[in-house]
């Protein structure tokens, strides 16, 4: 069983993970999708700054961010994020050694603010994958467990 799919049946808990697949978007999210999940996706490629970062992860999360862009607000967003009548949200961030190489401080925060949604009791389970390659990560990587 790959480490989504442990992930998707409930095998792994959700959290932040680094994840080394090769798979194609439109397949990860067909797969999270078919599991009843809802699947949320983040392209960091060109992502550099924090405030890159928060538009992008706003955008994609479909929230309203009446704060203006910021952790704290982005923060609250999540934990208005829901999947009604799903198992949960996997977030896919593509392209994060961007911010990590760029701005180390903003890539720390914004692992934090997730890592904090991913490990709230409140809502719907929430797990974030970090997909590819960058500075080394203190992070599980999927599989988690065999």
């Amino acid at each position: 069983m790959s480490g989504l799919a442990a992930l998707l049946a409930g095998h792994n808990p959700p959290d932040l993970y680094g994840w080394h697949s090769a798979a194609h978007v439109p397949d990860i999210a067909h797969a999270v999708e078919h599991a009843g999940w809802r699947f949320v996706y983040v392209d960091g490629w060109t992502v550099e700054d924090s405030e890159s970062f928060l538009k992008a992860a706003v955008s994609a999360l479909e929230v309203e961010d009446e704060r203006g862009a910021s952790f704290d607000s982005l923060a609250d967003c999540l934990g208005d994020v829901d999947a009604p009548g799903r198992q949960g949200v996997v977030l896919l961030w593509d392209g994060w050694s961007p911010l990590a190489r760029h701005d180390e401080q903003a890539f720390r925060v914004a692992l934090s603010v997730l890592g904090g949604r991913c490990h709230d009791e409140r809502g719907c389970p929430f797990a974030v994958l970090l997909r590819g390659e960058g500075p080394p990560l203190d992070l599980p990587e999927l599989p988690a467990k065999p």
